[in-house]
């Protein structure tokens, strides 16, 4: 196939003189390990040099005769590896995808993925993820498992991006190479099985979702499913056995899983359907499958579980429709029982390099009030009258206890609202009540648009972020990206000849689990940050009063608390009767604020305040490094 050059010096259109003219990268086929860094190396840099059409497509060309010979559902094993990975949409996010590698570490035989479709299409790096994903399945046999999405389809591409930015990239060749494109699509596996126990496919499912009919159709005639199948067949019947096979490559590319029973046509998509776990639970059952994987649909937190723990989402673009719009996630199955062990991310693009921490916080918050303003706004009248009922005088004013108790009952969103107030509703400074018409009026596009520049609660509450990160890192020995009970264990009882009063070996184990929000049995950067919340030194004192008129019942436990703020900031750092003080009226204390719920982690929120005030928290992070390093631990150090 004839290549015409794409440098802007010259217009020479011969492959001939491609060593003349070209300036980038080269490849040599069959493609191994080397080639793949420098792939990676060459996609990664901010000025990236374009890849000669010539390799671009050879590398489409090999993938597509391997991808020929491979069945319509993948069989994936963890008998050597003892997990496999499964990554979800990336949709040209090449920063995700590097993400995931860093993280987890380049596909081998001993660490397989499943990438479960969607490459390409809006991000801006379709070509480079599809490339390199690709290439990882030529590199590492029996490493890469590629399943087909609905997006792996030139008419989705023409919608949505991918062709168009075929062309820019290769404006004298992109005709020839979404040929070559359109044939990797073709030869897709439509998905993936994990010993024989779990289905990994793109949508879903159907109610006549039948997999014996899947493994023998012909895969290679569905160019597009959104037009015929190329058929060659005039025999008769055969244009009622593709429409049958036809739907069926539908159903489990554009399918979405729904919370109530019985299976109805996607009428949102206008392909597949939503099926309920009625129909999960039948699926399974005569498959003889523990669950089903799928992607296709944007999670926040880059994962779901739903129909009884049968059906899991997993979806890893980050920030997919905006900057802090969602995580991204990928999950391991681990062991010969197929355990679930969720990694959550954000993938750090250029333009979240450039903002500062206030300005990425700012932006996180604004999208997540931008999401909540549909579900306060779509029970305004329930909220509005609700807020009248308990408004007795017509003030306009309620107690703040009040308007959360109604925020949730209202919205059952399951939210901190006590925390989110500055950010939805006014308040009257002198008695701490909310004017509840503000919860409307804060709503407006003008206040959640631009960045924050005033203190934001994630600023407030993470001001030791640095500090905390380094001591992540150091707990975290294994460089896992999370912390163990056994880590956290074994760092503890470093530094416990030098801490007053110990803990326990089961208060550690209680702190652990109170750090592990998720209860998947460890702690990520996430949790470990999110556990040392920080009061805010200028609002102690208005917290306290504020809490005194919001909880009259519970005065004495108010008190009790403004009082160890006031005791431990008056108490000299490191003092021994400080933290047996504190250890007598946080424990008595503990259970109480767990059983009134009446403030949002307040434990914690006292914790380290105290902790904040015992230890000079940049002395304690040499101090454990300096151990480590009399213990001869290597514990990634380097990285701190």
């Amino acid at each position: 196939m004839h290549f015409e050059d794409e440098t802007d010096e010259g217009e020479d259109d011969g492959v001939q003189h491609v060593e003349k003219q070209y300036r980038g990268i080269h490849l040599n086929f069959p493609l191994k390990r080397a080639d793949l860094d420098t792939l990676i190396d060459a996609f990664r840099r901010k000025k990236q040099q374009k890849l000669h059409p010539r390799f671009v497509a050879a590398i489409l060309r090999e993938a597509t005769a391997k991808l020929k010979r491979l069945p319509n559902l993948n069989l994936a094993s963890t008998a050597i590896s003892k997990q496999v990975t499964i990554c979800g949409d990336l949709h040209g996010k090449l920063d995700d995808l590097l993400v995931i590698f860093h993280k987890n570490g380049l596909p081998s035989a001993e660490n397989p993925y499943v990438f479960n479709g969607d490459f390409v299409d809006r991000g801006k790096k379709g070509l480079e993820v599809l490339l390199l994903l690709l290439a990882c399945m030529l590199v590492f046999p029996g490493g890469v498992f590629l399943n087909r999405g609905n997006h792996e389809d030139n008419i989705m591409n023409s919608r949505y991006g991918f062709i168009k930015e075929v062309q820019s990239k290769y404006r004298n060749n992109s005709e020839k190479l979404l040929k070559l494109i359109e044939g990797v699509y073709r030869w897709l596996p439509l998905g993936t099985i994990v010993n024989n126990k779990v289905l990994i496919v793109h949508g879903g499912i159907s109610d006549t979702t039948d997999l014996d009919l899947i493994k023998s159709l012909d895969r290679g005639k569905y160019t597009s499913l959104l037009r015929p199948p190329i058929t060659d067949s005039n025999a008769p019947g055969a244009e009622l056995i593709d429409k049958v096979e036809w739907k069926q490559v539908f159903d489990i590319l554009w399918s979405d899983p729904q919370s109530w029973e019985g299976c109805i046509p996607n009428v949102l998509r206008g392909a597949g359907t939503y099926f309920g776990p009625d129909v999960t639970k039948k699926f399974l059952k005569k498959n003889k499958l523990m669950f089903i994987i799928r992607s296709h649909e944007c999670k926040p937190d880059g994962y779901e579980i739903i129909h009884n723990n049968k059906v899991i989402t997993i979806f890893s673009a980050s920030n997919y429709y905006e900057l802090g719009s969602n995580k991204g996630a990928y999950l391991k199955l681990v062991g010969p029982q197929l355990d679930t062990h969720f990694v959550q991310y954000t993938a750090a693009t250029g333009k979240t390099k450039r903002l500062t921490f206030r300005q990425r916080v700012g932006l996180v918050e604004s999208s997540a009030i931008r999401e909540l303003r549909g579900h306060i706004i779509s029970n305004r009248e329930k909220l509005e009258s609700e807020f009248r009922k308990m408004d007795l005088d017509q003030s306009g004013y309620i107690n703040i206890s009040d308007w959360c108790r109604i925020m949730e009952s209202a919205t059952q969103l399951g939210l901190p609202w006590r925390l989110l107030r500055d950010k939805l509703v006014t308040m009257e400074l002198e008695t701490g009540k909310v004017k509840y018409s503000t919860t409307f009026d804060k709503l407006n596009d003008s206040d959640i648009s631009t960045v924050q520049e005033s203190n934001t609660v994630v600023e407030t509450l993470y001001r030791n972020k640095a500090n905390l990160e380094a001591i992540f890192r150091i707990i975290d020995k294994d460089n896992s990206g999370y912390i163990s009970l056994e880590e956290f264990s074994e760092a503890c009882n470093l530094i416990r000849e030098h801490i007053p009063n110990p803990l326990t070996q089961e208060q550690l184990l209680d702190m652990c689990k109170m750090m592990d929000m998720n209860k998947d049995g460890l702690v990520d950067l996430n949790e470990f940050l999110e556990t040392f919340r920080m009061v805010d030194p200028e609002q102690k004192g208005k917290e306290a009063r504020l809490l005194c008129e919001e909880f009259k019942d519970e005065r004495d436990v108010v008190n009790t608390f403004a009082q160890i703020c006031a005791f431990a900031d008056q108490t000299p750092k490191t003092s021994p009767t400080a933290k047996s003080n504190f250890d007598i009226v946080f424990e008595k204390l503990k259970n109480i604020f767990f059983c009134l719920n009446c403030i949002i982690n307040l434990h914690l929120h006292v914790l380290w305040h105290f902790a904040s005030n015992c230890f000079d928290i940049i002395n304690l992070t040499q101090f454990i490094k300096s151990k480590l390093k009399a213990e001869q631990c290597d514990f990634g150090m380097n990285n701190v």
